[in-house]
């Protein structure tokens, strides 16, 4: 059985708990932050754990 390849995209973009959780960071955080209030700016730089219907999905995408 060949070794499972990594998606790179998806390695940057979640990180794994030690519950086996997936913590993601908010989108829309980017560019265009001048008519971005301080307080949604705020509350998009917060880490927040990825739903359970993506869980299956990402753990497909990470295999090690």
């Amino acid at each position: 059985m060949p070794k499972l390849k990594t998606r790179k995209a998806a390695k940057k973009r979640y990180k794994i708990t030690g519950n086996d959780n997936f913590l993601r960071h908010h989108a829309y955080k980017g560019h265009l932050l001048m008519k971005k209030s301080n307080r949604q700016k705020r509350k998009l730089s917060q880490v927040l754990c990825v739903n359970e219907s993506d869980i299956k999905s990402i753990k497909l995408m990470l295999p090690y």
